[in-house]
């Protein structure tokens, strides 16, 4: 029985020692490398007990070690479970007691607090390759053959949440994942000749998936940088093909003057996703660069789902149409019927590319998905008269800030629990250069005040720091409706202009 993502991604590179990943500090990897390294991880796995389904939580800086680790994984046949590495330890208690991880690999830095917090094995992986993680695995000889995986198998899960709840473990198999990284391979025309210049975090769809499946498939090669730095793109980019990124890159790019057209004259395409990319943006680069920025749009739960065409025009403020293989309709979600042209409605989609479900949450996987087999994406939108789909919002209160998916619950459960507050509400705000920015509104508790750098220091102890608000207001109280509802839509537009001069 074949091992499905590995046999696809990996073993076809068995003899390849093309380069694979260029790095800034360190001595470039080339696929056998990669190949070693992941045989060694899948051994310690084995060695340490781990079976075929026990997940394998990773909190780690991003590094070629950390891709192995995730290689490793899929040999292995255990399912790799990414966590953002801005998480506190609060915050990764929640994630390590309902997944229930068999182990758990973090920074040393973290290795103290999460030994208080988890209940199994942790061995550590630095962004520079050290670690316990790697000083054991090199006792192994990693010569053991891929264990079977089928299609249907679970080969990650990426947590999500709601705007309330509890966060959801998204259960990606193997068939979503290679599904995804075959149509993208071919859509946008990835071939072994291309250098990605990839500067994504990897706990991510979008760096993990969407940029490194994709590349081992096609036999590429990666500008492998640890976070987006302008003058680091500036000086890889002539050195490069192609470019993932998330509107922020785009923006930064475009306020250095050494963004020219010579600079990425023999770039083949620029990707934009994970946020919105506004259409000054897009019109602006083109002027700029002769360059036009393929906009696509996916979510955790499906990877992508839709593109601008790769030949074609790329329409500004658009995701183009639905890729290959993959249904999208726009519903109205009381009626369940199908919105004309331009109007607007709720996105649902269907393929292969979409989750098994949420981990250990079968009612709430039931509440979406559709009797005839299409997730609801939660996302509204329409499409225009010639096809192209546009995202116009969502129907949640989900916040996406330079490519970081926010939910306002977590922080204003945070905000609510500090001296003085009564409630608070969190809501975004247009951003420049993120996207979106989170703004708190805070009710003072009467006859209190709200002593607002005591309210950041406690933000800054509880929650990662992309989720903290960038601009806070005292209200004397929250505007509701007449069935006792906060009115987001209403603070949304009385702070609108928050970051205009930003």
């Amino acid at each position: 029985m074949p091992n499905t993502l590995y046999d696809a991604l990996v073993a076809p590179h068995q003899s390849n020692a093309s380069p694979l990943f260029r790095l800034k500090d360190r001595p470039d990897w080339n696929y056998q490398d990669l190949i070693q390294a992941a045989s060694r991880y899948a051994a310690l796995l084995e060695s340490v007990g781990t079976k075929p389904g026990d997940r394998i939580a990773a909190q780690v800086q991003k590094s070629p070690e950390a891709i192995a680790l995730y290689i490793g994984c899929i040999k292995q046949g255990c399912v790799f479970l990414p966590l953002n590495t801005a998480y506190t330890a609060t915050e990764v208690e929640y994630f390590v007691s309902d997944a229930k991880p068999a182990l758990l690999i973090c920074d040393e830095t973290a290795e103290t607090a999460l030994s208080a917090i988890a209940d199994c094995q942790i061995l550590t992986l630095n962004g520079d390759g050290t670690g316990t993680l790697t000083t054991q695995a090199q006792t192994q000889s990693g010569t053991t053959s891929a264990l079977p995986r089928s299609e249907d198998d679970i080969a990650a899960i990426l947590y999500t949440s709601g705007t309330t709840g509890k966060s959801k473990g998204a259960m990606l198999t193997h068939r979503n994942l290679l599904s995804n990284a075959v149509m993208l391979r071919e859509y946008w025309q990835f071939s072994d000749s291309d250098v990605l210049l990839h500067g994504l975090p990897i706990y991510h769809t979008h760096g993990l998936f969407v940029a490194t499946n994709t590349l081992l498939l096609a036999g590429g090669s990666c500008v492998f940088l640890p976070s987006f730095n302008t003058d680091d793109y500036i000086d890889y980019l002539p050195h490069s093909t192609t470019m993932m990124g998330v509107p922020t890159f785009y923006t930064r790019l475009l306020s250095d003057e050494r963004l020219t057209r010579d600079l990425v004259s023999h770039m083949r395409l620029f990707i934009s996703g994970s946020a919105p990319l506004l259409a000054e943006t897009h019109i602006e680069f083109e002027a700029r660069t002769g360059h036009m920025i393929l906009e696509r749009y996916g979510m955790t739960e499906t990877n992508m789902n839709t593109s601008n065409p790769y030949d074609g025009e790329r329409r500004a403020g658009t995701v183009g149409f639905e890729l290959p293989g993959i249904e999208a309709r726009i519903v109205d979600p009381e009626t369940r019927q199908e919105k004309d042209t331009d109007d607007i409605g709720v996105l649902e989609v269907r393929g292969d590319n979409v989750f098994k479900g949420y981990w250990q949450m079968p009612e709430k996987t039931a509440q979406e998905f559709t009797a005839d087999g299409f997730f609801i994406t939660g996302d509204l939108a329409k499409r225009d008269a010639d096809g192209y789909l546009h995202i116009v919002g969502r129907d949640k209160d989900l916040i996406i800030s330079g490519g970081f998916n926010i939910y306002p619950k977590e922080i204003e459960l945070v905000l609510d629990d500090q001296p003085g507050v009564l409630e608070s509400a969190v809501v975004a705000a247009p951003h420049p250069d993120f996207g979106e920015g989170v703004v708190a509104i805070l009710a003072a508790q009467s006859g209190s005040s709200v002593d607002i750098d005591a309210v950041k220091a406690a933000a800054s102890d509880k929650l990662a720091k992309f989720k903290q608000p960038k601009q806070y207001v005292v209200a004397e109280s929250l505007p509701r409706n007449t069935m006792g509802k906060v009115q987001k839509n209403v603070l949304r537009e009385q702070v609108k202009n928050t970051f205009t001069q930003v």
